[in-house]
């Protein structure tokens, strides 16, 4: 069971394959098409701007391979790369992304708060997900980001509350997206990949 991490270019890349390597989980950092097509499931990894990252990404040649594969098999967008899974971001104008789930990303404007949000926040859950299981009450992870999802509830697995809920975990179908960074929110981020992993 291997996993492919997208090759575009994103600054997470390596911090992603490395918490797949601590777990022992066979994957491969790639953007060769033949090897999403291989792969049992995939990790869009992301951090940055996401006119620049949707850019590199489509450079690749590989956003018709992704929305095929996502078709079959698992996906995971992480951070930069859950925002580049929904219909189309602001920031810096308006860019559209992959469309494999339903909604926008737009500039965060909580009150009396800094942006971007760094650090560790809670999650509360929204509804069942196979990704968050195995996490125990009130989980914290670790989040750094300006811009935020706008989609319906039935796609959000769990919000975090920065001034309002925003969403935390996403899912439709095959696919699914974390706003936070599980490779850096030590062991229920670890559990996080686990229970990724065994999709």
């Amino acid at each position: 069971m291997k996993t492919a991490i997208i090759d575009y270019g994103a600054g997470n890349l390596f911090s992603v394959k490395n918490a797949l390597d601590h777990l022992g989980a066979p994957c491969t950092v790639t953007k060769d098409a033949a090897e999403l097509e291989k792969a049992d499931r995939i990790i869009l990894p992301g951090v940055g701007a996401f006119p620049d990252a949707m850019k590199a990404l489509g450079e690749t040649g590989l956003i018709d391979t992704i929305k095929e594969q996502t078709k079959k098999k698992p996906m995971l967008g992480i951070c930069l790369g859950m925002q580049m899974l929904f219909d189309k971001s602001f920031e810096f104008g308006e860019t559209d992304g992959l469309g494999l789930i339903p909604g926008t990303v737009e500039l965060m404007t909580p009150p009396d708060l800094l942006i971007p949000q760094i650090g560790w926040n809670r999650l509360i859950y929204n509804g069942k997900c196979p990704l968050l299981e195995g996490l125990g009450d009130e989980p914290y992870v670790y989040f750094v980001h300006s811009y935020a999802a706008h989609c319906v509830p039935k796609n959000v697995a769990a919000y975090t509350d920065y001034g309002s809920n925003v969403p935390a975990c996403v899912f439709s179908g095959n696919v699914y997206g974390c706003q936070f960074h599980p490779e850096k929110s030590g062991e229920k981020g670890l559990q996080i990949l686990r229970n990724f992993l065994a999709l």
